[in-house]
């Protein structure tokens, strides 16, 4: 007597479909920095001038921080990749919590304006969940230009108290050379009376992208892109127009998609310069990388060994890239090790390349990994924006098809990346039918014990 298999039914929310083990080929397009543009689109606050910035990406981080502004009072006008941004009537100076919770570099807002207006209250950001990220270092650099800081329920109030409300300029030294603390002091000491320094300085592009911008306005910044920087105050910013520099997250997560389904591609525009680590280590597992025209790269890979990378400020490995490499890594011949230096919580990864098959053990900050012949497709998905990126590398290179659900994290950081891929020969689509048949799914998801059993063999 046969028995019928009961069908189950299971909800899932808009997801992409990846069928993998097609190759890319062509050229896969660079959009403008999403770190960039945020911290740019928050400088706009500086001045009573129009500020037109250029290669924005159409991203949702990009649509919060443009109703943030709007809610402060400026006016936001948006033309494709292109931002026009009017400050001159601003007036709120409270962001309101719901999209500062889901955008941190909303807080980059708090300099700006208390140059403005004298004030601002800002609840604690928020953002991707990968780890402690405190805001200590932007406040004592607040603090030690002048202002009144105060956190109280989880709201950072601060103010300008002198008749002037201008700050001051002085010199800082940051404990830890953090991005957001360097662009934050940047632009608070920018009107700030006198002369500021910035020590152990983060010397990210994205903070030479501002300075250069800020620069354009009027500022009087030196040194950027170096461990110190030099800020001589001025009495107002003007109206400028700016163009993004090439996001080098992208352009790195492309590189490896071309490295992990072994397919030579074209990746731009993009600065070499940015990228340099990141090529240092495709190299040595076996990639041929050379310029195509001043702001391409063409990427060969070949026979992919592993290598270990650790994590660590610019010019070092970046950790927005850790994620994906690990994808690759997955699939490497021997063994490799990737050590996370950065933030604590990135590896929310792990467990779902696991359950595609690779062999990974974590240890504390640490991923031991042991190349497998191929990874399998599975239903996954992304914790954070860098694992989302990871996560569907991996499906594009596996055997089989795939669902990949957490596209509210990986719509964050790049623009029409399906496209872009679908363009390059992957067949990747997005899909918004909310139920599915669970016997229709083509690929048995690997089992608990066999992770736990790669763990060990790992």
């Amino acid at each position: 007597m046969s028995s019928v298999a009961t069908i189950k039914r299971e909800f899932i929310p808009p997801h992409l479909e990846v069928k993998g083990g097609h190759p890319l080929s062509g050229v896969l397009k660079v959009s403008g920095a999403k770190n960039s543009a945020l911290v740019l689109m928050a400088a706009a606050l500086l001045t009573k001038e129009t500020l037109l910035i250029k290669n924005v990406p159409q991203l949702t981080d990009i649509e919060v921080m443009s109703e943030i502004l709007l809610n402060l009072g400026a006016k936001v006008a948006k033309r494709s990749n292109s931002i026009e941004i009017n400050s001159t009537s601003i007036h709120n100076a409270e962001l309101p919590y719901k999209l500062v919770h889901s955008l941190r570099a909303s807080f980059f807002c708090i300099g700006p304006l208390l140059t403005r207006l004298g004030e601002a209250k800002i609840p604690l950001p928020g953002g991707c969940n990968i780890g402690a990220r405190p805001i200590d270092e932007h406040i004592n650099g607040l603090k030690a230009l002048g202002a009144e800081v105060e956190i109280n329920k989880d709201v950072v109030k601060a103010q300008v108290l002198t008749k002037n409300k201008r700050l001051r300029g002085t010199n800082i030294t940051l404990k830890y050379p953090s991005v957001g603390a360097t662009e934050t002091i940047l632009m608070a000491s920018c009107l700030a009376l006198g002369k500021t320094t910035i020590s152990n300085a983060a010397r990210e592009p994205e903070i030479q992208d501002l300075a250069k911008m800020l620069n354009s306005m009027g500022a009087k910044v030196y040194g950027a892109g170096t461990k110190k920087i030099k800020i001589i105050g001025v009495e107002a910013l003007k109206g400028t127009s700016h163009s993004v520099i090439p996001d080098r997250i992208e352009a790195g997560t492309f590189l490896i998609a071309a490295a992990i389904t072994r397919s030579p591609i074209i990746v731009g525009p993009l600065i070499p310069n940015h990228l340099s680590a990141v090529i240092s280590k495709l190299q040595e597992c076996g990639c041929s990388i050379s310029h195509h025209g001043n702001h391409h790269l063409k990427i060969t890979p070949r026979d992919i060994s592993g290598v270990d990378i650790t994590t660590s400020p610019f010019p070092g490995f970046p950790t927005d890239l850790q994620a994906p490499f690990m994808s690759l890594m997955a699939t490497a011949k021997g063994s490799s090790k990737i050590k996370e230096k950065v933030f604590e919580k990135r590896m929310q990864h792990v467990f779902e390349l696991n359950k595609m098959g690779a062999c990974i053990y974590l240890e504390k900050d640490t991923a031991h990994i042991k190349g497998v012949k191929e990874l399998i497709g599975s239903h996954v998905a992304g914790g954070d924006l860098r694992s989302s990126a990871a996560i569907i590398l991996a499906c594009l290179s596996a055997k089989g098809n795939s669902i990949f659900t957490g596209l509210e994290h990986l719509d964050r950081g790049y623009e029409k990346l399906e496209e872009k891929l679908t363009n390059a020969g992957s067949i990747i689509s997005r899909e918004f039918d909310h139920t599915r048949s669970r016997s229709s799914f083509p690929n048995k998801t690997i089992s608990e014990d066999n992770i736990n059993t790669q763990k060990k063999a790992a």
